[in-house]
């Protein structure tokens, strides 16, 4: 079970053809991008890769072509959170089956469980499987909040849970995981424009959306700051800035995908009630991009 997590994980997009089913060869070259641009691992099945419009069936199989592709280059974390603990405990023994390295299962949606509610949902889905699991906290999303207390208590009753994604853009939410749990829980960020910021207390690097475009550049960030080179972190992680709130300027991943399509790796269709981002809001996103990129030459 001992896993190293540190570094960058991308939060992998689910490329779509024009009927909306599933481009395989596109996702391949989204793999083997990754795995040249050094991360520590991707991330399938998460929010970043459409995972509510995913049949079961689909969730699958882009776990196991994601394990078949990567081959061991880099890690794999499979999202397999659901909003009901039967499903979320298929999903995860399913992953586990397909040979995934850990799990990352988001707190319950729409549901709105009480604090004791989640801390059994995440202990029962934990004691199903034997591999590593990273909780996903993300209440913008989600609806609720899983408190760092709960965390903790998770964290006493289930050893196989070991990392966190803390998406609730609070720097401060890590620094009291940091002090409650110190070197028990490892702590990774799930904005990318609060890497750096949430490194500095603690955090041992993100689950980003901007690698999937840029994976080389955050790589940088998170290596560098985990060395200590925090001047040189700084510099990096400030010229990535603009690029990362673009990311979100619409829904997430409709401006990465939109942005992967511009450098031909994929069409950049989502699924319903998603849309494609609008021609304005594509026009900004290449004017930050291209800006970035003339700024590392």
């Amino acid at each position: 079970m001992a896993l190293s997590l540190q570094g960058t994980y991308t939060a992998l997009v689910t490329p779509f053809r024009p009927d909306t089913s599933i481009d395989w060869a596109a996702f391949e070259r989204l793999l083997e991008g990754q795995v040249a641009g050094k991360v520590s691992g991707v991330v399938p099945c998460g929010t970043t890769g459409e995972s509510p419009t995913l049949s079961h069936d689909e969730h699958n199989d882009v776990v196991r072509r994601t394990v078949g592709v990567i081959k061991g280059r880099t890690q794999v974390i499979a999202g397999t959170g659901s909003n009901s603990k039967r499903e979320a405990i298929e999903m995860s023994k399913a992953a586990e089956a397909a040979g995934v390295d850990a799990l990352m299962v988001v707190v319950p949606y729409y549901n709105k469980p009480t604090q004791e509610g989640l801390f059994r949902h995440f202990v029962e889905v934990a004691k199903s499987v034997r591999l590593p699991i990273v909780v996903y906290n993300i209440p913008g999303r989600t609806g609720i909040d899983l408190a760092a207390e709960t965390l903790a208590r998770i964290c006493d009753a289930a050893a196989n849970v070991v990392a966190t994604k803390e998406a609730t853009g609070n720097v401060l939410r890590a620094q009291k995981l940091a002090s409650l749990l110190g070197d028990r829980l490892t702590i990774l960020s799930g904005d990318d424009a609060l890497t750096l910021p949430m490194m500095s207390v603690g955090a041992r690097g993100v689950i980003s959306v901007t690698s999937n475009l840029l994976p080389t550049d955050v790589s940088d960030v998170t290596t560098l700051a985990l060395q200590g080179k925090w001047t040189e972190a700084r510099r990096a992680h400030a010229a990535l800035f603009s690029v990362h709130e673009a990311m979100f300027i619409e829904a997430n991943p409709g401006p990465v995908k939109a942005l992967l399509a511009d450098t031909g790796m994929m069409l950049d269709g989502v699924r319903s009630p998603l849309v494609p981002v609008t021609e304005g809001t594509r026009a900004i996103l290449k004017k930050i991009v291209d800006s970035y990129k003339k700024g590392q030459r």
